[in-house]
C-alpha cells in the first residue's frame, strides 16, 4: 500500500501494520487509520504516528517509560471491547508529545491522556484521564536535594 506524509515523503507500507483507532482520537475523529514510525536504532525514543486519513497530520508520541512515567489505570468494559484486549501483555501505551510555545522551547507529553494501543490486534483509543496522581523517586543521584517538611 502505498502513503503520502508531508513528513515522511512516499512510503511503501505493509497493510497488517495500520493502527485502527475506531474513535479516531479526540479533536481528529475523523482520523481513523495510523501508521507507527521511528528513528533507525535499537532503541528509538520518539515515534511518529502518521494519519492515513491525512497526510498533513502526524503526531510525535514516545513511551511514557522515557520520562519516568508509569501509569495505573483501568480500562471501562467498553475501552476493553474496542481494544479486544485479551492480554495485557499486548497493550503499549503512548504519550503524544508537543513543544511548548515558551521563550525556552521544551518537549512536553500530554500524560493526561496517553494512547492506549493493543499491539496484536492493531487497535487503539486515547484514554483521557480526569486525575493523574504525581509522585516523584529521589535515587543516590539525587542525594543534593534537601526536602523539608514545610516545602
Amino acid at each position: 500500500m502505498e502513503i503520502k506524509s508531508i513528513f515522511f515523503g512516499e512510503q511503501s507500507i505493509d497493510p497488517s501494520t495500520i493502527i485502527n483507532f475506531p474513535q479516531g482520537i479526540p479533536g481528529f475523529e475523523d482520523q481513523t487509520r495510523f501508521k507507527l514510525f521511528h528513528q533507525e536504532g535499537d532503541n528509538p525514543l520518539i515515534f511518529w504516528l502518521q494519519s492515513l486519513d491525512d497526510e498533513s497530520l502526524i503526531f510525535s508520541v514516545a513511551q511514557p517509560s522515557v520520562f519516568n512515567i508509569n501509569y495505573n489505570f483501568v480500562l471501562s468494559d467498553d475501552e476493553e471491547a474496542l481494544l479486544e484486549a485479551e492480554d495485557v501483555a499486548d497493550i503499549v501505551i503512548l504519550i503524544i508529545l508537543h513543544k511548548d510555545a515558551s521563550d525556552q522551547p521544551t518537549v512536553k507529553g500530554a500524560i493526561k491522556s496517553p494512547l492506549v494501543i493493543n499491539s496484536a490486534k492493531r487497535l487503539g483509543l486515547q484514554k483521557v484521564l480526569v486525575h493523574v496522581e504525581q509522585s516523584i523517586t529521589l535515587t543516590e543521584e539525587c542525594n543534593k536535594i534537601n526536602v523539608s517538611e514545610n516545602a
